[in-house]
């Protein structure tokens, strides 16, 4: 009788592994196509927001920034819609039609007569690209704790790949006309969604489902969810910390080689590249076995200090070699993300990662609409007349003191072994229906 009884489980356990490495399986793919999408339109979109104001390179830069920000607010907005969408009806609903709706947006965009409509692909490219988070989710869903940081790694890796590729083939695309990159990414969304709809399993249970509210809906009511989680809101912090840190990179690296060092556009691409190759090393093989050996929070701990080893020698490095060498350095900060997100997912409950992923993704994208500005600002202020010295790399400097804000506080919520063991227990602790 015994034995009888224990079968089913067993059985379960088997079924629920394949369906995850199938889900795995998805989602690594699905952030693939995305991110090729996103990477094939780097090279053009500038451009034909400039042609659509005569060819004047400034307000085509003006109008770029507002599209840059727009889009960022987007996802400040409907990150946790989404997520609590996907609490409430699945997953595999809310990607699908957001892959759906990317490929769309992207097909708006290579048709788009004018600015308006650019625009309006851009808003809609905000709001269909926020379904990030949902995949966060989804890992959680249907991977252990133990072995979340690890995929986070791989999803971070693959990012690497795709914005390594995608602007390469994007900028072959263009050779064949300024319109066709914007087709090539619509037909990676579609694929992603086509796939999604033959071979994406479902990972959240009905049992786990929540109804969706306002106040989880929202970016400012889903704040309410951190206050009820104790420790949460440190690592939240954290996370917004390292994110408004990274703004750094997009809003003034190019403007600062060029500036200190004089760098066109080859050398710019390859240090980037550089960024990337790092990235792929980092996240796709160091952090699973770091994270294995060393844990979770010593992992976190070292990847803060190397971003902030790194955003110091890039504010204060004096020639070229001194930049690249940087890189090196900042690389380990790939540990961040999936050692910090492995902690995180262990504070809520089956029916609350959604949720959760909103959040990250809202706390993203408000630092989208922060950095860029405050940066650009600051960079423009130490390199001008009114300036007390010449500082270019302040911009850097900056970020590198926000990573000692997140070091100080990221030591201080993981600092105990109690702490940890309660973050491990908690899942099994509230994944009764809400």
């Amino acid at each position: 009788m015994t034995e009888l009884t224990q079968e089913p489980p067993r059985v379960e356990t088997l079924t629920r592994t394949g369906a995850s490495r199938a889900a795995l399986a998805f989602i690594f793919a699905t952030v693939l196509f995305d991110t090729l999408g996103f990477g094939i339109i780097i090279p053009v979109l500038p451009g034909l927001v400039v042609s659509f104001v005569g060819g004047d390179p400034a307000r085509g830069a003006e109008i770029f920034g507002l599209f840059g920000t727009t889009w960022a607010l987007m996802q400040f907005l409907f990150a946790p819609l989404l997520g609590a969408l996907s609490d409430r009806f699945g997953r595999r609903p809310v990607l699908i039609l957001s892959a759906f709706g990317l490929g769309i947006d992207y097909m708006i965009m290579a048709l788009a007569p004018n600015l308006t409509w650019l625009f309006i692909g851009r808003v809609v490219s905000g709001i269909t690209s926020a379904s990030f988070t949902v995949s966060f989710a989804y890992v959680a869903d249907t991977t252990p704790g133990e072995k979340r940081a690890g995929a986070y790694g791989m999803i971070g890796s693959i990012w690497g790949v795709g914005f390594i590729i995608g602007p390469l083939v994007g900028g072959l695309l263009a050779g064949i006309g300024p319109r066709f990159p914007f087709w090539g990414a619509a037909a990676l969304s579609l694929a992603s969604a086509a796939y999604g709809l033959v071979v994406l399993p479902e990972s959240l249970s009905l049992e786990h489902r929540s109804p969706v509210s306002l106040r989880r809906a929202n970016p400012i009511g889903s704040l309410s969810m951190i206050r009820a989680r104790k420790g949460l809101a440190g690592f939240v912090t954290v996370n917004f910390l390292n994110f408004l840190a990274f703004q750094v990179l997009p809003s003034v690296y190019v403007l600062y080689a060029a500036y200190r060092y004089g760098w066109g556009y080859a050398l710019v691409g390859a240090a980037l590249a550089l960024v990337g190759a790092c990235n792929i090393i980092v996240q796709g093989l160091l952090v699973r076995r770091v994270v294995a050996r060393f844990g979770e929070r010593l992992a976190l701990l070292i990847g803060i200090v190397s971003g902030t080893i790194g955003f110091v020698i890039w504010g204060l490095a004096t020639n070229s070699l001194l930049f690249m060498i940087a890189i090196i350095f900042y690389a380990p900060i790939g540990f961040v993300q999936p050692a910090l997100q492995g902690l995180m997912t262990r504070r809520v409950g089956p029916s609350e990662q959604g949720a959760l992923q909103g959040i990250n993704g809202s706390l993203m994208g408000l630092t989208g609409v922060i950095g860029p500005t405050l940066f650009t600002l600051i960079f423009a202020f130490f390199i001008g007349s009114q300036a007390p010295f010449n500082l270019p790399g302040a911009p850097f400097l900056l970020s590198a003191l926000l990573m000692i804000a997140s070091l100080i506080l990221a030591a201080k919520v993981t600092r105990s072994r109690d702490q940890t063991a309660q973050i491990d227990e908690l899942p099994s602790r509230i994944e009764s229906p809400i």
